[in-house]
């Protein structure tokens, strides 16, 4: 790492504590970026696809700990400072695609909810995205010569609103959309907040009934199970209009629909999805990137997961060539990831006694042929060349690191135990000095951690 990178301290915190505790952080993953090169690569090039208009969906499949939840994360992070508004949320009993009871609702309220722009990364970005866009028409009008509140830069700012406004009018509910917008608009010039908090709830999906919507704005629909995604959609288009790169929605933990007791319930989920899937590649669904990730259970399950659906499974099973021949295809639009290699858990094992010394202010006592016998005690395991997660390990390791700091009367050998066996008599071997050889200890996918500061 960078002698001469700062790091804010809450990044810090925030990270060594999720990293402990075997949660994704929401911030500072690009700092442990270890490997998933090739993978960080092909999601990045999805971006340049969906900046041009186009649209792309993809489902990131791994086993828990594999690391799914935290390559949403660095994504989604570099997504922010590419100009991308992004929107994340996990699926749970309570949140689905769609349901009774307002689960799909629910989805889209935990959506909007943690909308986020590169000024908002922490989420509840819809009134601050909505508001930036009307300061910088106003701004823009002003510095062309019109006087603000005149009725020249009046006539003028609601023009440019009506602009990006009747682009929604032609489609799905895009005429309401339009109206909201415009009313939000008229309640920002006359600092009228009711009618600017009615606005936002309707945008937010929180009226539950026409009667209840058209008595607060006189518009006819609202946003429900049925149509959310519609207005997902429209979204999409409208923060491309006011500036923004384009919109990218993040759906983790899918395996909550394969856990769908209920048959018919779980396949209106699948059925939902597809439709989804569909706009997304016929193109009905521009500046919008779709990314849900899931168990290979949820995918493969014959009886209750994606491939029980014979529509679904036609289009996401593994070509005949591909399965045959053992080739990973990162350009389809399943992403499986493979389990890192010992290099790489060997170069996340050394970010994060940087980062461990850097937090607490000294450098960490653990020795380069310490962490090399902790990650072979990790590696010996059996069934660890299949099962071993980046989570087990570094929840472990950072474990080791706690108490080393808490006990410094007591060696590393006292708190894990003997030295190690050989270690160069592995399938794969470690370096044993310096960096790992094969693995360059830096972020993937020319990302640099000195963009992410304010993330």
């Amino acid at each position: 790492m960078d002698k001469q990178l700062k790091i804010p301290k809450r990044i810090l915190s925030g990270l060594l504590s999720s990293l402990s505790a075997g949660v994704v952080p929401r911030v500072g993953a690009p700092y442990i970026a270890m490997g998933r090169t090739e993978e960080i690569s092909a999601l990045a090039d999805d971006l340049d696809e969906i900046a041009e208009g186009g649209s792309k969906t993809r489902f990131i499949i791994g086993k828990y700990g594999s690391g799914k939840s935290f390559l949403i994360q660095l994504l989604r992070g570099y997504a922010l400072e590419k100009g991308f508004v992004c929107a994340d949320c996990d699926l749970s009993p309570e949140r689905r695609i769609c349901g009774k009871s307002g689960t799909g609702m629910a989805t889209y309220r935990e959506l909007i909810k943690n909308l986020s722009t590169r000024t908002n990364p922490d989420g509840n970005g819809m009134q601050s995205l909505i508001s930036r866009w009307l300061d910088n028409l106003s701004s823009e009008i002003a510095a062309a010569g019109s006087a603000p509140g005149s009725p020249a830069f009046e006539k003028e700012l609601s023009a440019k609103v009506y602009g990006v406004a009747s682009l929604m009018e032609g489609q799905v509910g895009g005429f309401d959309f339009a109206n909201v917008l415009m009313q939000y608009h008229r309640a920002f010039t006359e600092d009228d907040d009711r009618k600017k908090s009615a606005c936002l709830r309707w945008l937010r999906g929180e009226y539950t009934t026409k009667t209840e919507a058209r008595a607060a704005l006189g518009v006819g629909m609202i946003i429900d199970d049925e149509n959310w995604f519609d207005f997902i959609k429209l979204y999409a288009v409208f923060v491309r209009q006011i500036g923004y790169t384009g919109l990218l929605v993040f759906i983790d933990e899918c395996v909550n629909l394969y856990k769908i007791v209920n048959r018919v319930s779980r396949e209106s989920n699948y059925e939902k999805l597809l439709s989804m899937y569909n706009d997304s590649l016929q193109g009905r669904s521009p500046y919008l990137g779709l990314y849900f990730g899931g168990t290979p259970a949820f995918l493969e399950d014959p009886r209750r997961g994606l491939y029980s659906y014979e529509a679904l499974k036609s289009r996401l099973s593994d070509g005949r060539i591909a399965s045959m021949g053992g080739y990973r295809n990162l350009m389809g639009p399943v992403f499986r990831l493979k389990r890192m290699s010992d290099n790489e858990l060997l170069a996340l094992c050394h970010r994060i006694t940087e980062l461990h010394g850097l937090y607490h202010g000294s450098p960490c006592r653990i020795t380069e042929e310490q962490i090399l016998h902790f990650l072979t005690l990790c590696l010996d395991r059996a069934g660890s060349d299949s099962m071993i997660t980046p989570r087990e390990i570094t929840r472990e390791y950072i474990t080791v690191l706690d108490v080393m700091l808490q006990h410094p009367d007591k060696s590393y050998e006292e708190i894990v135990g003997s030295a190690p066996p050989d270690l160069r008599n592995r399938d794969q071997t470690l370096a044993v000095n310096g960096t790992p050889s094969d693995v360059d200890p830096t972020l993937a996918a020319g990302i640099d951690v000195k963009d992410f500061d304010d993330i």
